[in-house]
């Protein structure tokens, strides 16, 4: 460990180990990181980083990184490479994509992205935009784009739970907030609430850390959260707990939603949803009598089929409790003055995009603008609604995190031509025909958070050199565009592109990283003067445009998404990883050393039953597939459910092929089957069986 005084210091904030949002300090010395701790004026985080930011700079001097581009010699996934020059491996992507555009039109190119992890992602829809293919997939299906559409169309924003005022009530609903810092809605400011005394209500299958600590925890069935949310709405309006002035003044729908709900009664949701019903009253009468409230809403709301009719009933607890727009409660987060993403991304070029997009042919909500995987896979394999025939894919793992990867494996194999830009060789990238070596963070000037709908875009600046082939992402895009694009809507200098963000602000890239973040203006109750932007003005607790539209009006609970039974007794489930980030970063040394392999989370009585011990081998089953992975006996789960890990893959023979297969989660899921709202599989709630191996 170098001393404090041998370092350089210098500010960024975490990306790409999570959506990040942490203000960082980073040592530097004689070109390299030495050590990285948290910024304590950090906005969001104020000190706290996790394990993840602070081994960050870990994986820049991996030895597996990849350091030059790479041409496919022999069969697809047979790891035979040859080395070339970034000149040829542009030239030979963008004949490819240019011949099939020939051939089959733009839309049989398909552009694909990961979580987004800067600003490389609105480049890629910018490049995509302009190409003219309408097809961005996305793994929006079942992260974000379900609590924000559904939001957009129910109340006219995306309602973030506000951290930094006062909340007398914080829910956290599918959310392991000190575990996993999504979307940078970072724990530090909520410990800091509950040490003044904000209670804490948690609803989580598994009893995390914070449900230790909270007033209240639902420990429900996975995938039910719909159920348990319309069972909290029946005691709310049975009971004249809502907000009368609120709902009386700015909701739509409200008699028809109290009517609908009534069926919904503590009793039945207790049934599905395995929560006791006074808990559910209990539950209620909090969220009722605790005013500001703010529930903070993970993505695992968004893993089933029914992530629609989970996120409408969400919302409908924040209005009727009268905690939409408020300090401390769900707030409309306005957007600095930068540029709109649909002028960064050349929107106006592609006029027809909502009409041409893969899932507009399969009736999914408007607004929804990235494909979900299971409708590329289909037009891949089945050639539904057209062929597609190339793909180009960055930051992104999608054997690993797309449901049922023997689909995923199956659409690559057929595809003409992909491309892959990455940091070192994972499953994917060995299926690639070109493989680009791609540069991390630290390694080149960023912007964090744009597009996410919180309100703050975040600085962060390069500290240090990237090994000398290795370009970021958004350089790799800029001068793709000049070869298959108009070169006039690209830039001599790909950071142009971080200034054409800024350029409302009246701020250079330089004087952006001089302030840090920029956030957009605070206000709250803007509807006392201008109303909701939805049709009717109000809340629409029933949706107006459902039949135009093609949506449901009201939230409803129609079943789980998947039926145990004597041969598949028990119910499957996943949670993301304190120590990496989905299927990446496995291959960081430091951080397998804290979790070194696959574990299934199974309760001890369960274990007992089936004859399985601590740590011995067990096999996990569904009806669409079986995993190997350690058992890890604990009490915090439901004696029903078991916990696998997500994510896993192994590099076999020196790197050169991957064992995708035996311990991935997803080989245990199934995209046969998707809500038609958002194109979702069920990746939790899945009925699944275990026996030792």
């Amino acid at each position: 460990m170098k001393n404090k005084e041998d370092l350089k210091w210098l500010k960024t904030h975490c990306g790409r180990m999570d959506h990040g949002g942490c203000g960082l300090l980073v040592g530097v010395k004689d070109g390299k990181i030495a050590r990285i701790k948290g910024d304590r004026q950090g906005f969001l985080n104020e000190g706290y980083v996790c394990i993840k930011g602070l081994n960050s700079a870990i994986k820049l001097d991996s030895p597996l990184r990849l350091k030059h581009p790479l041409k496919r010699t022999g069969a697809r996934g047979q790891g035979r490479w040859q080395e070339i020059s970034w000149q040829e491996a542009l030239g030979l992507i963008a004949d490819n994509l240019c011949r099939i555009r020939d051939s089959h039109g733009a839309r049989a190119v398909a552009f694909c992205q990961g979580m987004p992890k800067g600003l490389e992602h609105f480049v890629l829809i910018r490049l995509a935009n302009i190409f003219g293919s309408p097809n961005v997939v996305a793994s929006q299906d079942v992260c974000h784009a379900p609590r924000e559409i559904s939001g957009v169309h129910t109340c006219g924003f995306y309602p973030v739970a506000d951290f930094h005022h006062r909340s007398e009530l914080v829910v956290l609903w599918g959310s392991n907030i000190t575990e996993t810092n999504e979307e940078g809605e970072i724990c530090s400011l909520l410990l800091r609430q509950l040490r003044q005394g904000t209670k804490l209500v948690v609803v989580d299958p598994r009893k995390t850390a914070l449900a230790e600590k909270a007033d209240l925890w639902l420990q429900l069935r996975p995938g039910t959260d719909h159920g348990l949310a319309l069972g909290i709405l029946n005691v709310i309006l049975d009971g004249n707990l809502y907000d009368e002035q609120f709902v009386g003044n700015w909701t739509h729908g409200f008699e028809e939603l109290k009517d609908h709900v009534a069926s919904f009664t503590p009793e039945a949701m207790s049934k599905a949803t395995w929560v006791e019903a006074e808990k559910i009253r209990l539950a209620a009468r909090m969220m009722s009598d605790l005013s500001p409230m703010a529930i903070q809403w993970g993505n695992p709301i968004e893993h089933t089929e029914k992530t629609f009719h989970a996120s409408r009933a969400l919302i409908c607890i924040m209005a009727v409790t009268g905690n939409l727009d408020v300090p401390g409660g769900n707030v409309r987060a306005r957007e600095p003055n930068i540029t709109a993403l649909g002028k960064f991304v050349r929107a106006d070029l592609i006029p027809h995009k909502r009409k041409e997009m893969i899932h507009a042919y399969h009736g999914a909500i408007p607004r929804l603008m990235t494909v979900p995987p299971a409708y590329f896979r289909r037009a891949v394999l089945d050639e539904d609604p057209y062929p597609v025939k190339a793909a180009y894919i960055q930051c992104a793992n999608p054997m690993l995190s797309y449901a049922e990867s023997q689909m995923t494996h199956e659409a690559f194999m057929k595809l003409d031509f992909i491309a892959v830009s990455e940091l070192v060789m994972t499953p994917t990238a060995s299926l690639a025909d070109v493989v680009l070596p791609a540069a991390t963070q630290f390694e080149f000037n960023d912007i964090g958070h744009y597009g996410l709908g919180h309100g703050i875009i975040l600085a962060r600046p390069k500290i240090v050199e990237p090994p000398a082939q290795c370009w970021p992402d958004m350089k790799i895009l800029n001068e793709l565009g000049k070869l298959i694009t108009d070169p006039t809507l690209w830039f001599d200098d790909y950071e142009d592109l971080l200034d054409l963000v800024l350029e409302p602000s009246g701020l250079s890239y330089e004087q952006f990283v001089e302030k840090g973040y920029l956030k957009g203006q605070e206000r709250f109750k803007d509807y006392l003067e201008s109303g909701f932007k939805t049709p009717t003005g109000k809340v629409e607790l029933r949706l107006t445009r459902a039949d135009q539209m093609g949506l449901p009006p009201l939230p409803t609970f129609d079943g789980l998404p998947d039926d145990t039974d004597d041969e598949y007794p028990l119910v499957l489930t996943s949670a993301k990883s304190p120590n990496y980030l989905h299927s990446s970063y496995r291959w960081v040394e430091s951080l397998r050393k804290r979790e070194p392999g696959p574990f299934a989370l199974i309760h001890p009585e369960t274990a007992g039953r089936y004859g399985i011990k601590e740590g011995q081998e067990v096999r996990v089953e569904t009806r669409w597939g079986s995993v190997r992975q350690k058992a890890r006996l604990t009490e915090s789960v439901h004696e029903r459910v078991v916990y696998v890990s997500h994510g896993w893959w192994l590099a076999k023979n020196g790197n050169s092929s991957f064992d995708w297969k035996s311990h991935n989660d997803n080989m245990l899921t199934s995209a046969q089957r998707v809500g038609r709202e958002f194109g979702t599989p069920n990746l939790k709630g899945i009925a699944c069986r275990i026996r030792p191996t």
